[in-house]
């Protein structure tokens, strides 16, 4: 069944694809960025698109590719990670996560879902963060991620900026600044950010007067 549903979106008429993610992990955490624009070829479909999905409590998702699979797995995803909950009486680490995510997309790797995954979040192990592609193919990033057509750009920052022993707030602001250089460069990115940073404490989506106000710093 879950197949029927990957393959409706993957030959439907309505397929966003073209986006601008990022990943970072910090010394207390991790923050995840996106911007919000979908694309159809050469013409926006959306502005206002969800690219960031909360998964669990300390868990989120950012998405590249299909709209339509990026919702529908994340639909599925709540549901498997309620259900280990539920069987193990114990929250799944980000790996376990991930880990059933990959298995998933290889199980459909014939008819595959048309989706590049970041999967990060705050565990009993501490921060951590993987990417996943549309056939399951997974990998745990050790510092900075970014995927999409706009992520050369976004990379070009997250490298020259980042460092390890940075907290989530000043990582915020280096995702900040690398989905905007990516939305000057990338026709498939823009139309605003959403960024979401995630401690042992946790779980935070900053506003966007928040988002406004760290743009409005790197611009004087």
């Amino acid at each position: 069944m879950f197949g029927m549903e990957g393959t409706g979106q993957m030959y439907g008429d309505m397929v966003f694809k073209g986006t601008t993610t990022v990943g970072l992990i910090c010394k207390d955490g991790v923050v995840l960025a996106t911007e919000k624009r979908a694309t159809m070829g050469n013409y926006i479909a959306s502005r206002r698109a969800k690219k960031i999905y909360q998964i669990a409590d300390r868990v989120a998702m950012t998405t590249a590719g299909s709209v339509g699979d990026a919702q529908f797995l994340a639909r599925l995803i709540k549901v498997e990670n309620n259900l280990y909950e539920i069987r193990k009486e114990e929250k799944p680490t980000v790996k376990a996560i991930a880990t059933m995510v990959s298995n998933l997309l290889n199980s459909y790797r014939y008819f595959p879902y048309l989706v590049q995954l970041l999967i990060g979040g705050v565990d009993r192990r501490g921060p951590s963060i993987y990417s996943i592609d549309p056939i399951g193919g997974a990998i745990e990033e050790k510092d900075i991620v970014a995927t999409g057509s706009g992520s050369p750009t976004a990379y070009g920052v997250l490298e020259d900026r980042y460092s390890r022993d940075m907290s989530v707030d000043e990582g915020v602001e280096i995702a900040v600044r690398a989905i905007a250089s990516a939305m000057k460069r990338d026709s498939a990115s823009g139309d605003g950010i959403d960024v979401v940073k995630i401690t042992r404490d946790e779980y935070v989506q900053l506003e966007a007067e928040e988002i406004d106000e760290i743009i409005r710093k790197f611009r004087k």
